[in-house]
């Protein structure tokens, strides 16, 4: 089985006891050689300052590759650009440009009324400064505002006609979900890399919330095991399980590349990579 390449998702720290979990998760994944690590917006924009500070703050000491996730949301053309160009001069070079969730008080996406209308048109500007690896999202289930699977595919396409170079999927429970997919996107002419988003289980109920959030399909064999494993007290022993022979069927179906979505909880995402044949390589330093 070939060893794919990986890459790691944060979530910016709102307190400093936090900080100090986003750094030990780092330092806990670090090892694993990834391509590069993100670090996410929260809904409605409201992590914007501590996305960047955390961002260049990583880039700065962790000696990894940071990418900076940037949305549309709640925020006009020219303070969005603004922070594009604050994280080139501090020598971040990707961004993961994505259009964002509203806030939470609305169950609608509104452009701000300076702002960029959709993700297309983050991108094509991004692209334009010519400073930047430019990653974005795609759906393998229906994302929840579209119409069907060929108007998700037509919209990635858009994305990758404005500039994008790579996409990044949200997660998914079943390999096959991705293959339909990757193989829908192929027939469309799409030849860009789409990286299956993958979410190790910390939390089953969480994990559930986000998937009805997002579109993701909850297959009935995985509720029922679930369901089982809480009884058994085996959740972890489950969790690890799952996302270790999703991760293996996609390596067998020739998929080169996977992302993580960490929650910034390491254990899990470690045990996966140490199973599926990732080994160790580097050594973070502690900040001093």
């Amino acid at each position: 089985m070939t060893t794919p390449a990986i890459s790691f998702e944060f979530f910016p720290p709102q307190s400093l006891e936090a900080s100090f979990r986003l750094w030990d998760t780092v330092q806990s994944l670090a090892p694993l050689n990834p391509r590069f690590i993100s670090v996410t917006y929260g809904a409605g924009g409201t992590t914007r300052n501590l996305t960047r500070e955390a961002v260049t703050t990583l880039h700065q000491f962790s000696g990894l590759r940071v990418a900076a996730h940037l949305t549309c949301v709640n925020a006009t053309r020219e303070e969005t650009l603004r922070i594009a160009n604050e994280f080139a001069k501090s020598g971040v070079s990707d961004i993961v440009a994505l259009r964002g969730d509203p806030p939470k008080s609305s169950t609608k996406f509104t452009p701000h009324p300076n702002g960029f209308e959709n993700s297309c048109e983050l991108v094509s500007a991004l692209s334009s400064l010519n400073k930047f690896v430019i990653r974005v999202g795609a759906y393998p289930d229906i994302h929840p505002e579209a119409i069907d699977q060929n108007s998700n595919i037509e919209w990635l396409k858009r994305k990758f006609d404005a500039g994008a170079t790579e996409a990044i999927t949200q997660f998914f429970f079943e390999s096959e979900t991705y293959f339909r997919f990757r193989d829908a996107c192929i027939k469309a002419g799409l030849e860009q890399p789409i990286v299956p988003g993958i979410l190790p289980i910390e939390n089953w109920e969480g994990a559930l919330k986000f998937a009805k959030r997002c579109g993701t399909r909850i297959p009935d064999w995985l509720t029922t095991a679930y369901e089982k494993a809480a009884r058994d007290g085996r959740m972890e022993l489950l969790a690890t399980a799952v996302c270790t022979e999703l991760c293996s069927e996609l390596i067998e179906g020739d998929v080169n590349a996977l992302h993580f979505y960490t929650l910034n909880r390491p254990e899990l995402t470690r045990d996966v990579c140490h199973a599926i044949g990732i080994i160790p390589k580097i050594q973070l330093q502690n900040v001093a």
